[in-house]
Protein backbone atom coordinates (compact mmCIF):
# COMPACT_ATOMS: atom_id res chain seq x y z
CA UNK A 1 0.00 0.00 0.00
CA UNK A 2 1.71 3.03 -0.40
CA UNK A 3 2.66 5.12 2.32
CA UNK A 4 0.37 8.37 3.21
CA UNK A 5 1.87 11.81 2.16
CA UNK A 6 3.53 13.99 4.36
CA UNK A 7 0.63 16.12 5.69
CA UNK A 8 2.56 18.87 7.33
CA UNK A 9 4.79 19.06 4.46
CA UNK A 10 1.75 19.87 1.66
CA UNK A 11 -1.12 21.77 4.11
CA UNK A 12 0.27 25.15 3.13
CA UNK A 13 -0.15 24.38 -0.11
CA UNK A 14 -3.77 23.40 -0.29
CA UNK A 15 -5.76 26.41 -1.02
CA UNK A 16 -3.35 27.59 -3.83
CA UNK A 17 -3.86 26.37 -7.65
CA UNK A 18 -0.85 23.97 -6.19
CA UNK A 19 -1.54 20.88 -8.32
CA UNK A 20 -1.60 20.08 -12.44
CA UNK A 21 -4.46 17.50 -12.02
CA UNK A 22 -6.39 15.81 -9.29
CA UNK A 23 -8.01 11.77 -9.97
CA UNK A 24 -10.95 11.37 -8.34
CA UNK A 25 -11.46 7.71 -7.44
CA UNK A 26 -8.26 5.00 -7.35
CA UNK A 27 -9.83 1.89 -8.79
CA UNK A 28 -8.87 0.08 -11.40
CA UNK A 29 -9.36 2.97 -14.02
CA UNK A 30 -7.89 5.75 -11.60
CA UNK A 31 -5.06 4.30 -10.19
CA UNK A 32 -3.62 3.98 -13.95
CA UNK A 33 -4.54 7.49 -14.65
CA UNK A 34 -2.57 8.61 -11.68
CA UNK A 35 0.15 6.59 -12.28
CA UNK A 36 0.26 7.81 -15.84
CA UNK A 37 0.00 11.70 -15.13
CA UNK A 38 2.83 10.78 -12.43
CA UNK A 39 5.20 9.26 -15.25
CA UNK A 40 4.55 12.37 -17.28
CA UNK A 41 5.76 14.65 -14.52
CA UNK A 42 2.61 16.00 -13.92
CA UNK A 43 2.14 17.29 -9.92
CA UNK A 44 -1.20 14.82 -9.52
CA UNK A 45 -3.01 14.29 -6.61
CA UNK A 46 -5.18 11.08 -5.99
CA UNK A 47 -8.22 10.86 -3.91
CA UNK A 48 -10.36 8.11 -2.49
CA UNK A 49 -12.84 7.66 -0.69
CA UNK A 50 -12.19 4.21 1.08
CA UNK A 51 -8.91 2.88 1.91
CA UNK A 52 -6.42 1.98 -0.62
CA UNK A 53 -6.97 -1.42 -2.27
CA UNK A 54 -10.88 -1.85 -0.86
CA UNK A 55 -13.31 -4.29 -1.86
CA UNK A 56 -16.38 -2.22 -2.24
CA UNK A 57 -16.05 -1.13 -5.71
CA UNK A 58 -15.45 -3.19 -8.72
CA UNK A 59 -11.05 -3.74 -9.04
CA UNK A 60 -11.41 -6.56 -6.07
CA UNK A 61 -12.00 -10.28 -6.20
CA UNK A 62 -8.07 -11.90 -7.05
CA UNK A 63 -8.38 -12.15 -10.63
CA UNK A 64 -9.76 -10.93 -13.86
CA UNK A 65 -9.60 -12.08 -17.60
CA UNK A 66 -7.49 -10.41 -20.08
CA UNK A 67 -7.50 -10.99 -23.81
CA UNK A 68 -6.25 -10.08 -27.14
CA UNK A 69 -9.16 -11.40 -29.75
CA UNK A 70 -12.12 -9.36 -28.27
CA UNK A 71 -15.50 -10.82 -28.86
CA UNK A 72 -17.32 -7.36 -27.59
CA UNK A 73 -16.23 -5.65 -30.85
CA UNK A 74 -12.82 -5.46 -33.15
CA UNK A 75 -12.75 -1.96 -32.13
CA UNK A 76 -10.63 -2.57 -28.53
CA UNK A 77 -8.39 -4.89 -30.05
CA UNK A 78 -5.65 -1.67 -30.87
CA UNK A 79 -6.23 -0.40 -27.39
CA UNK A 80 -6.21 -4.11 -25.70
CA UNK A 81 -2.96 -4.12 -27.60
CA UNK A 82 -1.63 -1.33 -25.71
CA UNK A 83 -2.80 -2.09 -22.71
CA UNK A 84 -0.64 -5.67 -22.76
CA UNK A 85 1.67 -3.74 -23.09
CA UNK A 86 1.19 -1.24 -19.94
CA UNK A 87 1.07 -4.06 -17.88
CA UNK A 88 4.45 -5.30 -18.95
CA UNK A 89 5.61 -2.40 -18.38
CA UNK A 90 4.32 -2.09 -14.42
CA UNK A 91 4.96 -5.34 -14.19
CA UNK A 92 8.59 -4.24 -13.90
CA UNK A 93 8.33 -2.25 -11.06
CA UNK A 94 7.08 -5.30 -8.37
CA UNK A 95 8.02 -7.80 -7.55
CA UNK A 96 4.55 -9.71 -7.11
CA UNK A 97 2.94 -11.41 -10.53
CA UNK A 98 -0.01 -8.77 -12.01
CA UNK A 99 -0.18 -10.72 -15.25
CA UNK A 100 0.07 -14.38 -16.17
CA UNK A 101 -0.70 -15.25 -19.47
CA UNK A 102 -1.88 -19.03 -19.07
CA UNK A 103 -3.97 -19.21 -22.33
CA UNK A 104 -8.03 -18.87 -22.32
CA UNK A 105 -10.27 -21.74 -23.38
CA UNK A 106 -13.85 -20.58 -25.19
CA UNK A 107 -16.91 -23.14 -26.00
CA UNK A 108 -19.81 -22.23 -27.55
CA UNK A 109 -22.60 -22.33 -30.06
CA UNK A 110 -20.66 -21.90 -33.62
CA UNK A 111 -22.78 -18.69 -34.70
CA UNK A 112 -23.20 -17.50 -30.90
CA UNK A 113 -21.60 -14.03 -30.00
CA UNK A 114 -18.69 -15.61 -27.98
CA UNK A 115 -17.55 -17.88 -30.53
CA UNK A 116 -18.02 -15.91 -33.82
CA UNK A 117 -17.16 -12.53 -32.26
CA UNK A 118 -13.45 -14.29 -31.11
CA UNK A 119 -12.96 -15.79 -34.67
CA UNK A 120 -13.98 -12.01 -36.15
CA UNK A 121 -11.40 -10.18 -33.91
CA UNK A 122 -8.92 -12.74 -34.52
CA UNK A 123 -9.09 -12.86 -38.34
CA UNK A 124 -9.42 -8.82 -38.63
CA UNK A 125 -5.89 -8.40 -36.12
CA UNK A 126 -4.39 -11.61 -37.36
CA UNK A 127 -4.63 -12.64 -33.81
CA UNK A 128 -3.65 -16.35 -33.29
CA UNK A 129 -6.93 -18.39 -31.92
CA UNK A 130 -6.60 -22.23 -32.52
CA UNK A 131 -9.53 -24.12 -32.89
CA UNK A 132 -9.62 -27.25 -30.97
CA UNK A 133 -11.71 -30.80 -31.33
CA UNK A 134 -13.13 -31.65 -28.41
CA UNK A 135 -11.31 -34.79 -28.28
CA UNK A 136 -8.15 -32.87 -28.12
CA UNK A 137 -9.58 -30.11 -25.80
CA UNK A 138 -10.35 -32.92 -23.40
CA UNK A 139 -7.14 -34.74 -23.63
CA UNK A 140 -5.74 -31.35 -22.67
CA UNK A 141 -8.09 -30.43 -19.66
CA UNK A 142 -9.92 -33.73 -19.04
CA UNK A 143 -11.96 -31.97 -15.98
CA UNK A 144 -13.46 -29.85 -18.32
CA UNK A 145 -17.30 -31.45 -19.45
CA UNK A 146 -17.72 -29.17 -22.63
CA UNK A 147 -21.07 -30.37 -24.81
CA UNK A 148 -20.69 -32.04 -28.24
CA UNK A 149 -21.90 -29.70 -30.14
CA UNK A 150 -19.99 -26.85 -28.87
CA UNK A 151 -17.40 -24.82 -30.98
CA UNK A 152 -13.66 -24.81 -29.31
CA UNK A 153 -10.99 -22.06 -29.52
CA UNK A 154 -8.02 -21.80 -27.38
CA UNK A 155 -6.76 -18.37 -27.27
CA UNK A 156 -2.79 -18.34 -26.48
CA UNK A 157 -2.63 -14.72 -25.55
CA UNK A 158 -5.80 -15.35 -23.00
CA UNK A 159 -4.88 -15.10 -19.04
CA UNK A 160 -5.42 -13.53 -15.68
CA UNK A 161 -4.63 -10.22 -13.67
CA UNK A 162 -3.96 -10.42 -9.89
CA UNK A 163 -6.64 -7.25 -9.78
CA UNK A 164 -5.40 -6.23 -6.43
CA UNK A 165 -1.96 -6.60 -6.89
CA UNK A 166 -2.35 -4.48 -10.00
CA UNK A 167 -4.31 -1.26 -8.79
CA UNK A 168 -1.44 -1.37 -5.61
CA UNK A 169 1.33 -1.79 -8.08
CA UNK A 170 -0.04 1.06 -9.93
CA UNK A 171 -0.84 3.26 -6.96
CA UNK A 172 3.42 2.71 -5.60
CA UNK A 173 4.11 3.38 -9.63
CA UNK A 174 2.54 6.68 -9.37
CA UNK A 175 3.87 7.47 -5.62
CA UNK A 176 7.80 6.39 -6.93
CA UNK A 177 6.72 9.09 -9.56
CA UNK A 178 5.87 11.96 -6.95
CA UNK A 179 1.93 11.57 -6.69
CA UNK A 180 0.44 12.34 -3.77
CA UNK A 181 -2.30 10.23 -2.87
CA UNK A 182 -5.17 10.46 -0.24
CA UNK A 183 -7.44 7.36 1.10
CA UNK A 184 -10.64 7.37 3.13
CA UNK A 185 -11.52 10.90 1.91
CA UNK A 186 -14.70 11.08 0.50
CA UNK A 187 -15.05 13.96 -1.94
CA UNK A 188 -18.37 16.11 -1.27
CA UNK A 189 -18.07 18.13 -4.36
CA UNK A 190 -16.55 19.78 -7.30
CA UNK A 191 -16.98 22.36 -9.55
CA UNK A 192 -15.18 24.31 -12.39
CA UNK A 193 -12.95 27.51 -11.31
CA UNK A 194 -11.99 29.16 -14.57
CA UNK A 195 -9.87 27.96 -16.06
CA UNK A 196 -9.22 24.91 -13.23
CA UNK A 197 -11.19 23.05 -10.72
CA UNK A 198 -11.81 22.69 -7.03
CA UNK A 199 -12.53 19.86 -5.34
CA UNK A 200 -13.82 19.64 -1.62
CA UNK A 201 -13.50 16.65 0.40
CA UNK A 202 -14.67 15.96 4.22
CA UNK A 203 -11.21 17.06 5.13
CA UNK A 204 -10.03 19.70 2.69
CA UNK A 205 -10.34 21.29 -0.43
CA UNK A 206 -7.73 20.84 -3.56
CA UNK A 207 -7.39 23.09 -6.76
CA UNK A 208 -5.87 21.95 -9.78
CA UNK A 209 -5.79 22.62 -13.53
CA UNK A 210 -7.09 19.68 -14.35
CA UNK A 211 -9.96 17.12 -12.71
CA UNK A 212 -10.28 13.29 -13.95
CA UNK A 213 -13.18 11.80 -12.49
CA UNK A 214 -12.50 7.57 -12.26
CA UNK A 215 -15.52 6.76 -9.82
CA UNK A 216 -16.49 3.72 -10.73
CA UNK A 217 -20.13 2.92 -9.56
CA UNK A 218 -20.52 6.08 -8.00
CA UNK A 219 -19.88 8.14 -11.32
CA UNK A 220 -23.51 9.25 -11.34
CA UNK A 221 -23.46 10.62 -8.33
CA UNK A 222 -20.21 12.56 -8.92
CA UNK A 223 -21.22 13.49 -12.46
CA UNK A 224 -24.51 14.71 -11.60
CA UNK A 225 -24.36 17.66 -14.41
CA UNK A 226 -23.94 14.92 -17.30
CA UNK A 227 -26.55 12.75 -15.78
CA UNK A 228 -25.36 9.41 -17.48
CA UNK A 229 -27.54 6.51 -18.14
CA UNK A 230 -25.85 3.84 -16.03
CA UNK A 231 -26.84 1.34 -14.26
CA UNK A 232 -25.40 -0.82 -11.15
CA UNK A 233 -25.74 -4.07 -11.17
CA UNK A 234 -24.71 -6.52 -8.05
CA UNK A 235 -22.75 -9.49 -9.28
CA UNK A 236 -21.12 -12.42 -7.50
CA UNK A 237 -18.21 -14.84 -7.71
CA UNK A 238 -17.58 -18.12 -5.78
CA UNK A 239 -14.62 -20.22 -5.61
CA UNK A 240 -15.24 -24.24 -5.15
CA UNK A 241 -12.85 -26.65 -3.95
CA UNK A 242 -11.07 -29.23 -5.64
CA UNK A 243 -10.46 -32.79 -5.35
CA UNK A 244 -8.02 -32.75 -8.02
CA UNK A 245 -4.66 -30.97 -9.06
CA UNK A 246 -5.48 -30.67 -12.32
CA UNK A 247 -7.54 -27.21 -12.08
CA UNK A 248 -4.00 -25.34 -10.92
CA UNK A 249 -2.13 -22.92 -13.01
CA UNK A 250 1.27 -24.23 -12.48
CA UNK A 251 -0.13 -27.82 -13.96
CA UNK A 252 -0.96 -26.03 -17.17
CA UNK A 253 -4.95 -25.32 -16.62
CA UNK A 254 -6.36 -22.12 -18.27
CA UNK A 255 -8.78 -19.81 -17.87
CA UNK A 256 -12.22 -21.17 -19.50
CA UNK A 257 -15.47 -19.51 -20.12
CA UNK A 258 -18.57 -20.92 -21.63
CA UNK A 259 -21.82 -19.18 -23.36
CA UNK A 260 -24.58 -21.48 -22.51
CA UNK A 261 -27.84 -21.38 -22.54
CA UNK A 262 -28.00 -20.45 -18.80
CA UNK A 263 -25.55 -17.69 -19.34
CA UNK A 264 -22.10 -16.78 -19.76
CA UNK A 265 -19.65 -18.57 -17.36
CA UNK A 266 -16.34 -18.25 -16.63
CA UNK A 267 -13.72 -19.60 -14.32
CA UNK A 268 -10.00 -18.93 -13.27
CA UNK A 269 -7.39 -21.63 -12.62
CA UNK A 270 -6.78 -22.73 -8.57
CA UNK A 271 -4.31 -20.08 -7.27
CA UNK A 272 -4.74 -20.78 -4.06
CA UNK A 273 -6.57 -22.91 -1.36
CA UNK A 274 -10.14 -21.68 -1.53
CA UNK A 275 -10.33 -23.54 -4.80
CA UNK A 276 -11.41 -22.35 -8.53
CA UNK A 277 -13.31 -19.07 -9.10
CA UNK A 278 -16.50 -19.27 -10.53
CA UNK A 279 -18.84 -16.66 -11.75
CA UNK A 280 -21.44 -15.95 -14.46
CA UNK A 281 -21.79 -12.37 -16.31
CA UNK A 282 -25.27 -12.01 -17.31
CA UNK A 283 -26.61 -8.84 -15.24
CA UNK A 284 -27.15 -9.14 -11.30
CA UNK A 285 -30.05 -6.98 -9.63
CA UNK A 286 -29.80 -3.48 -10.14
CA UNK A 287 -28.52 -1.69 -7.05
CA UNK A 288 -29.85 1.51 -6.11
CA UNK A 289 -27.11 3.24 -3.81
CA UNK A 290 -23.57 2.00 -4.32
CA UNK A 291 -22.52 2.53 -0.74
CA UNK A 292 -25.67 0.51 0.45
CA UNK A 293 -24.96 -3.35 -0.98
CA UNK A 294 -25.78 -6.60 0.47
CA UNK A 295 -22.26 -8.18 0.34
CA UNK A 296 -23.97 -11.68 2.11
CA UNK A 297 -24.10 -14.47 -0.93
CA UNK A 298 -27.15 -16.10 -0.42
CA UNK A 299 -28.80 -19.27 -1.60
CA UNK A 300 -30.43 -17.73 -4.55
CA UNK A 301 -26.99 -16.03 -5.58
CA UNK A 302 -24.54 -18.92 -5.26
CA UNK A 303 -26.99 -21.83 -7.06
CA UNK A 304 -26.62 -20.22 -10.72
CA UNK A 305 -22.92 -21.60 -10.66
CA UNK A 306 -23.32 -24.79 -8.38
CA UNK A 307 -25.69 -25.58 -11.36
CA UNK A 308 -22.67 -24.73 -14.00
CA UNK A 309 -20.03 -26.78 -11.65
CA UNK A 310 -22.51 -29.79 -11.72
CA UNK A 311 -22.92 -29.66 -15.00
CA UNK A 312 -19.63 -29.02 -16.69
CA UNK A 313 -16.90 -29.40 -14.01
CA UNK A 314 -15.87 -32.70 -12.70
CA UNK A 315 -13.68 -33.14 -9.70
CA UNK A 316 -15.24 -29.81 -7.99
CA UNK A 317 -17.19 -29.44 -4.89
CA UNK A 318 -20.56 -28.12 -5.43
CA UNK A 319 -20.13 -26.33 -2.53
CA UNK A 320 -18.62 -22.81 -2.46
CA UNK A 321 -15.64 -21.96 0.20
CA UNK A 322 -15.81 -18.59 -0.05
CA UNK A 323 -17.93 -15.53 -1.83
CA UNK A 324 -17.53 -12.46 -3.45
CA UNK A 325 -19.95 -9.27 -4.59
CA UNK A 326 -18.67 -6.50 -6.94
CA UNK A 327 -20.90 -3.79 -8.53
CA UNK A 328 -21.04 -3.88 -12.69
CA UNK A 329 -21.88 -0.12 -13.81
CA UNK A 330 -23.49 -0.54 -17.22
CA UNK A 331 -23.59 1.47 -19.77
CA UNK A 332 -26.65 1.26 -22.07
CA UNK A 333 -24.67 -0.75 -24.96
CA UNK A 334 -22.48 -1.82 -22.56
CA UNK A 335 -19.01 -0.40 -23.96
CA UNK A 336 -17.15 2.33 -22.70
CA UNK A 337 -17.72 5.62 -22.21
CA UNK A 338 -14.33 7.81 -22.22
CA UNK A 339 -14.48 11.36 -22.71
CA UNK A 340 -13.99 15.32 -21.87
CA UNK A 341 -16.74 16.89 -20.50
CA UNK A 342 -18.87 18.43 -22.29
CA UNK A 343 -19.37 21.39 -20.56
CA UNK A 344 -16.11 21.62 -18.90
CA UNK A 345 -12.61 21.00 -20.57
CA UNK A 346 -10.71 20.84 -18.21
CA UNK A 347 -12.31 17.67 -16.61
CA UNK A 348 -12.20 14.40 -18.32
CA UNK A 349 -13.92 11.30 -17.44
CA UNK A 350 -13.99 7.16 -17.66
CA UNK A 351 -17.45 5.43 -16.66
CA UNK A 352 -19.74 2.69 -17.63
CA UNK A 353 -16.84 -0.42 -17.95
CA UNK A 354 -20.26 -3.05 -18.09
CA UNK A 355 -18.41 -5.51 -16.11
CA UNK A 356 -15.42 -6.09 -18.87
CA UNK A 357 -12.86 -3.15 -18.52
CA UNK A 358 -10.03 -4.06 -15.78
CA UNK A 359 -7.96 -5.46 -18.35
CA UNK A 360 -8.02 -2.74 -20.17
CA UNK A 361 -6.73 -0.28 -17.50
CA UNK A 362 -3.64 0.62 -18.95
CA UNK A 363 -4.14 2.37 -21.85
CA UNK A 364 -7.45 3.84 -20.29
CA UNK A 365 -5.14 5.43 -17.94
CA UNK A 366 -3.21 7.07 -20.63
CA UNK A 367 -6.21 8.20 -23.06
CA UNK A 368 -7.11 10.15 -19.57
CA UNK A 369 -3.80 11.27 -19.19
CA UNK A 370 -3.83 12.55 -22.64
CA UNK A 371 -7.13 13.97 -22.51
CA UNK A 372 -6.35 15.79 -19.07
CA UNK A 373 -2.78 17.43 -20.70
CA UNK A 374 -3.49 17.77 -24.12
CA UNK A 375 -7.48 17.30 -24.58
CA UNK A 376 -7.52 14.91 -27.35
CA UNK A 377 -5.66 11.39 -27.62
CA UNK A 378 -3.96 9.55 -30.54
CA UNK A 379 -5.31 6.37 -28.99
CA UNK A 380 -8.45 5.08 -31.46
CA UNK A 381 -11.23 5.57 -29.15
CA UNK A 382 -13.58 7.65 -30.68
CA UNK A 383 -16.37 5.21 -30.03
CA UNK A 384 -15.93 5.30 -26.55
CA UNK A 385 -17.05 8.90 -26.91
CA UNK A 386 -20.22 9.78 -24.68
CA UNK A 387 -21.65 11.82 -27.77
CA UNK A 388 -22.92 7.99 -29.38
CA UNK A 389 -25.46 7.96 -26.18
CA UNK A 390 -27.22 10.89 -27.52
Amino acid sequence: TPAKPHYQSISKRWNMKQFDSIVIGLGGMGSAAVCELARRGQHVVGIEQFSFGHALGSSHGQSRIIRQAYFEHPDYVPLLQAAYAGWERLATTTDEEIINLCGLLLAGPAEGEVVAGTHEAATRHELPLETLSRAAALTRFPDLRIPANDTILHDPLGGYLRVEACVKAHLNDARDHGATLFENEPVLDWQAEGSGVVVRTAHREFRADRLVLCAGAWAKQVMTSLDLPLVVRRMVTAWFPTTTSNFRQEKGFPVFAFQTSDGFFYGFPQLDGRGIKIACHEPGDVVVDPANVDRVLSAADTAPLQAFVRKYLSDVDPNPSDGSVCLYTMSPDEHFIVDIHPTYPQVCFAAGFSGHGFKFCPVIGAILADLAIDGQTSFPAEFLRVGRLG
